[in-house]
C-alpha cells in the first residue's frame, strides 16, 4: 500500500536533505513521495529538501500539528508515516509498515531510543515500549490510513505540543496500536538546549489536560 511520508520542519537545512534521501532510498516502491512540511523556515530548509527529492509544502501555520495536518492533506498515498526532522526509523520502516497492516492493523509507531548515552533519557526511552498513553508521542514515528486519520478529525492544532498525545486519546480506544519492536533513533538536542527537567516539566503539566481532551494556554509554546 502507498506510502506518504510527512515530516513537518523549521529551520533543518543542515539535516533534512539526509533524512528525505533515507526515507526514499530504504522506502523504495512503498513511498510515493516524502512530503516535508515547512513552517516558515529563515535558512534554505526547503531548499535542500527539494533538491533531495521531497514534495515541499507550505503551511502558514509554524506548529507542528498544522504542518502534518497540511501535508496529510496534501498526500496521495493510502498510508501516512509521519516521521519527525531530528528522528531515524529503521531502514526497513516500509516492509515493517506492511506487515502491521496485513496483520489487521490501521495504525502504528516504533520503540525508540536517543543518540545519548545519558542514563535519565535511557529511562525515558524504556517506556515507550508500553501501550499506556503516557508511554506514547511523535518521536515513536507514527504510521495510520490516511482515510482512518481524517475520520478521527486529523491533529488538533490547537495544541502546540503533545498534539500527538490528544490524537492517540482519540484513536486508541477504536484502533489498537501496533508498536513495532524496533527502535527509531531519536536525536536529544530538545534536551540539551532545554535541560531534562524543563522539558519533562512542561510535559507534565499539558498532559493531564492533553489526556483528557481539555484545552489551556498553558502548552509551554516554545519547548
Amino acid at each position: 500500500m502507498p506510502i506518504s511520508v510527512v515530516i513537518p520542519v523549521i529551520d533543518e537545512a543542515e539535516r533534512i536533505a539526509s533524512l528525505v534521501r533515507y526515507m526514499i532510498q530504504h522506502g523504495g516502491e512503498a513511498v510515493t513521495e516524502v512530503l516535508v512540511v515547512d513552517g516558515g523556515s529563515r535558512d534554505d530548509t526547503a531548499g535542500q529538501a527539494a533538491a533531495a527529492g521531497a514534495v515541499v509544502v507550505h503551511s502558514a501555520v509554524c506548529s507542528r500539528a498544522a504542518q502534518m495536518n497540511a501535508g496529510a492533506r496534501a498526500a496521495r498515498g493510502d498510508i501516512l508515516y509521519f516521521v519527525h526532522a531530528d528522528t531515524l526509523p529503521p531502514d526497513s520502516f516500509a516492509s515493517d509498515i506492511a506487515v502491521c497492516l496485513t496483520h489487521g492493523y490501521h495504525m502504528g509507531c516504533y520503540r525508540y531510543r536517543f543518540d545519548s548515552p545519558g542514563l535519565l533519557l535511557k529511562i525515558n526511552a524504556f517506556f515507550n515500549r508500553f501501550h499506556f498513553l503516557w508511554c506514547q508521542g511523535g518521536d515513536k514515528t507514527f504510521f495510520i490510513r490516511r482515510e482512518i486519520f481524517f475520520l478521527l478529525g486529523a491533529y488538533d492544532e490547537y495544541y502546540t505540543i503533545m498534539e500527538e498525545y490528544d490524537f492517540l486519546r482519540r484513536a486508541m480506544p477504536r484502533y489498537p496500536l501496533c508498536i513495532l519492536p524496533k527502535y527509531a533513533v531519536v536525536s536529544a538536542r530538545k534536551y540539551r538546549y532545554n535541560g531534562w527537567l524543563r522539558v519533562q516539566f512542561a510535559n507534565a503539566v499539558v498532559f493531564p489536560h492533553v489526556s483528557q481532551g481539555r484545552r489551556t494556554r498553558r502548552d509551554e509554546k516554545n519547548v
